[in-house]
């Protein structure tokens, strides 16, 4: 499986929105071929950043069939609005006998 780590950075004062969009884009995007697992986990020490964990079967599940699927489109569409900057994007693979 493969770990897709993304920090996003919302609005300051738009928590209680983001969250309740992000409850509904993920169900676009747990629709997505390859699709593992979602977490989402808010910063203690910056509360403005988020921390998105999602698995994937394949690292080509996420930048080629998600990515390039309209479905993206509309999973933008209900977080996107809330970004303060692009989110930090980075993708993962599990260690041997340690994972």
């Amino acid at each position: 499986m493969i770990l897709e780590h993304a920090l996003l950075t919302v609005r300051p004062d738009s928590h209680d929105e983001f969250e309740a969009a992000i409850t509904r884009a993920r169900e676009v995007i747990a629709a997505a071929p390859g699709f593992r697992s979602f977490a989402l986990h808010r910063g203690v020490e910056a509360p403005d950043r988020y921390l998105l964990l999602v698995g994937w079967a394949t690292l080509e599940d996420h930048t080629t069939g998600f990515r390039e699927s309209p479905a993206f489109a509309e999973w933008r569409s209900h977080i996107g609005p809330f970004f303060d900057g692009q989110p930090e994007v980075d993708h993962y693979d599990p260690v041997a006998g340690l994972s």
